[in-house]
């Protein structure tokens, strides 16, 4: 099957797992201020499809952008960098 382009791709850590197949993870990211010039941490959060269930919380993840899943689900996890102890 041939690739359609790059899908973006976050980093971030799995903040809940209480949905069936659903988690959610908090991505962190630094942005300059235009005024100010000093570094700010801009958070967000994105639903992603576990489809094995197998993410805990406190886990480091890999999520990669794809269809629309549900409503407000349309990240996928590709992989799991770290486990959570």
């Amino acid at each position: 099957m041939e690739s359609r382009g790059n899908k973006r791709t976050v980093q971030g850590w799995v903040v809940s797992n209480k949905m069936d197949k659903t988690i959610v993870v908090r991505s962190e990211r630094q942005v300059k201020h235009a005024a100010f010039h000093k570094y700010i941490r801009k958070i967000k959060k994105y639903k992603a499809h576990d489809d094995k269930n197998a993410c805990n919380i406190g886990d480091k993840v890999l999520i990669e952008e794809s269809r629309p899943l549900s409503r407000d689900k349309r990240w996928k996890v590709r992989e799991i960098l770290e486990k959570a102890k």
